[in-house]
């Protein structure tokens, strides 16, 4: 039994689902980060899949470049939320409404 790139699409699109849900459902800023990195990283199987399936490797190429954002992002958004902590004492999204001391 092989595995087709119908069986690729439809774990990207499980994945990509839970990682939309929790951004849209969860309201602590850690989980938020790591569902945006989940939904990424559900692109990221889809380019590697469809570069694999037609035998290119610009997909994976992509998928490169999307990993160093996502590093980018990760960096940042994490000085942000620690810096958020330290002035508000929480990380709860709800919370920060103000971005004033």
């Amino acid at each position: 039994m092989t595995v087709t790139i119908d069986w690729y699409v439809a774990l990207s699109a499980i994945l990509f689902t839970i990682g939309a849900l929790g951004v849209l459902l969860r309201r602590s800023a850690i989980i938020v980060f790591m569902c945006i990195e989940l939904m990424l990283n559900s692109a990221n199987l889809l380019f590697v899949a469809f570069a694999r399936s037609l035998g290119d490797l610009h997909g994976q190429v992509l998928v490169f470049f999307v990993i160093v954002v996502a590093a980018a992002e990760v960096a940042v958004g994490l000085a942000l939320i620690v810096t958020i902590f330290r002035t508000k004492r929480s990380i709860n999204i709800d919370e920060i409404n103000l971005l004033k001391g």
